[in-house]
């Protein structure tokens, strides 16, 4: 069966949208050096590359498999904190640090997510919120004498590569949306694999996908460790951007904005999760200066988008077959008459 011709089409207007994405964002650096604040607004474009990787970690797990998490902020705090400390006591450069970070989030996902990988919908969402807190209150009682208790870890090194040390905005915009750029091309690409689809059936119909044979439980449980590997990559490099880390930075609010992320640009989607990461982050800087009315904002412009547009900014379109695609039936074998 091959699929529709639209398919295709919808494929090229999004390598069109994503070349034009790119472009944009490639003269973002240059257009700054003009303006008197293009700084601060390349940082913000900086924040908006670690929720975007941040909201695509989480997409794997509640975009594609349709699991209801509400904890990831946990998995972000494991990474950043695996970075800190192998840092500032190990003298670890931090980038080199982002394959332990990694491995380290996914172990502890999978150790955490495996009592209860059989929850389903909210109850699943009420665990995870809660292993959120958990975290965060084991970070601010300075688990082993190495989180630092509610100071967190301070004097952390700038990331270096090739022998330069990234300190300035400029610089950590090109590796930071560079990272972006890799996640988005491994991840469009695991979408079409195998994994991918078992993870879709996941969140179409979890019974339908057992009955055709889909391990389920494993299916969850890979969910969760490929995407709190993000989330702890993402974590390492907050690390060494922000040069302090806290428990605050970690806490419950976190996990709800990257989850809002998700649900507002289109769980599953890829341009859409990163458009929601654009979307919020935007907002709260945009409205700073109305101090905690910011929030109000953005509560209100989650409000609107879920009673006008609740599948997201930019939903997730699955291949539609029409009739016209599907393969012409075989002719009926014509029977001879007796003589």
């Amino acid at each position: 069966m091959s699929l529709p011709a639209g398919h295709g089409h919808a494929s090229r207007r999004l390598l069109a949208v994503y070349a034009v994405a790119a472009a944009l964002l490639a003269s973002a650096p240059f257009v700054a050096g003009w303006f008197a604040e293009g700084r601060y607004w390349l940082d913000v474009l900086n924040n908006v590359g670690l929720y975007a990787l941040l909201a695509l970690s989480l997409n794997v797990i509640l975009g594609d498999a349709g699991l209801f998490h509400m904890g990831h902020a946990a998995f972000y705090a494991v990474g950043a904190y695996t970075a800190a400390i192998l840092n500032t006591q190990y003298q670890v450069p931090v980038l080199w640090t982002l394959p332990l970070c990694a491995a380290v989030a996914a172990l502890f996902a999978l150790a955490v997510a495996r009592p209860v990988v059989h929850l389903r919908g909210d109850y699943l969402l009420i665990v995870t919120i809660g292993m959120g807190e958990i975290v965060r209150i084991a970070l601010v009682n300075d688990v082993f004498g190495l989180t630092g208790g509610a100071n967190g870890i301070t004097g952390i090194d700038r990331p270096s590569l090739f022998g330069q040390r990234i300190a300035k905005p400029q610089a950590f915009f090109w590796l930071i949306w560079g990272f972006v750029a890799l996640t988005v091309f491994l991840f469009h690409r695991l979408a079409r694999s195998r994994f991918g689809r078992a993870l879709n059936y996941l969140r179409e119909d979890e019974v339908a996908a057992e009955g055709s044979g889909v391990p389920t439980a494993r299916y969850r449980l890979m969910a969760f460790a490929l995407g709190a590997a993000w989330a702890g990559m993402a974590g390492a490099l907050f690390a060494g951007k922000a040069r302090t880390i806290s428990p605050e930075s970690f806490n419950v609010g976190e996990s709800v904005k990257i989850f809002a992320m998700v649900i507002l640009g289109g769980a599953g989607s890829i341009p859409g999760v990163i458009a929601g990461a654009a979307l919020l982050v935007g907002i709260e800087e945009g409205f700073r200066g109305f101090a905690n009315a910011r929030m109000l904002v953005v509560g209100v412009a989650m409000v609107v988008m879920m009673a006008f547009r609740p599948q997201g900014l930019f939903p997730v379109h699955l291949p539609r077959f029409r009739p016209a695609d599907l393969p012409p039936p075989p002719e009926a074998a014509r029977t001879e008459e007796p003589p």
